[in-house]
């Protein structure tokens, strides 16, 4: 059976699986050719350097998010399931999501999640700069959860390791650490990010009522 074709969706697409595997800091011109086995030059002729294909990279997986917005539905609502829908595509490509928060992306795979959530906070009556900065909160809630989840940032996430669970520690020095252990150390990351996002959401609409 032939070799499939070299193509910018292929390059693209063992990008995103090296990063996802090894992070993006593996990811080189030289790296992917050879994961591809074909000549490192071959590779200019669909991507431009490295900044072309991380941006391919987040434009590809920005573009599989799936959105099941209702313009009808409450803009509480529309917000909730814009933002289940991002974590669910960050999920997915946990590594990858990295790369799309550091993109400045102007394409249409870049720019329509930014225009859909942009469009719902304006349509439910926030100016402008209230809605570009309810955004931002959102994207550093949904990152900061996705960082905790995949283990990156361990502060209050689920301990595995008994040599260092909150138990041990002195319940003289910490009460409090010691009295909630067992909530400290278990984690159910679904509900625990639909909680925070509903006290964000909850927030939010105060903030319009004002």
């Amino acid at each position: 059976m032939p070799a499939e074709p070299l193509s910018r969706p292929r390059i693209v697409a063992a990008a995103i699986d090296l990063i996802e595997r090894e992070g993006a800091d593996a990811v080189s011109m030289r790296r992917i050719a050879a994961d591809l086995g074909v000549g490192v030059m071959s590779l200019y002729n669909h991507v431009p350097n490295k900044s072309a294909l991380l941006d391919g990279v987040a434009e590809t997986v920005l573009s599989q998010i799936e959105f099941a917005d209702d313009p009808d539905a409450d803009w509480t609502d529309r917000v909730r399931m814009q933002a289940l829908a991002f974590r669910q595509i960050a999920h997915h490509y946990p590594r990858c999501t990295m790369v799309v928060v550091s993109r400045q992306l102007q394409s249409t795979a870049g720019l329509l999640p930014v225009e859909r959530a942009l469009a719902t906070l304006r349509s439910a009556g926030f100016g402008g700069h209230e809605a570009v900065r309810i955004l931002r909160v959102f994207i550093a809630y949904i990152v900061g959860s996705l960082l905790r989840e995949v283990g990156v940032t361990p502060t209050f996430a689920p301990v595995h390791r008994p040599d260092i669970a909150v138990e041990n520690v002195d319940p003289l020095l910490f009460p409090q650490v010691s009295g909630l252990a067992p909530m400290l150390v278990d984690c159910d990351h679904e509900s625990e990010f639909e909680f925070g996002l509903e006290l964000l959401i909850q927030a939010i609409a105060v903030q319009l009522k004002r």
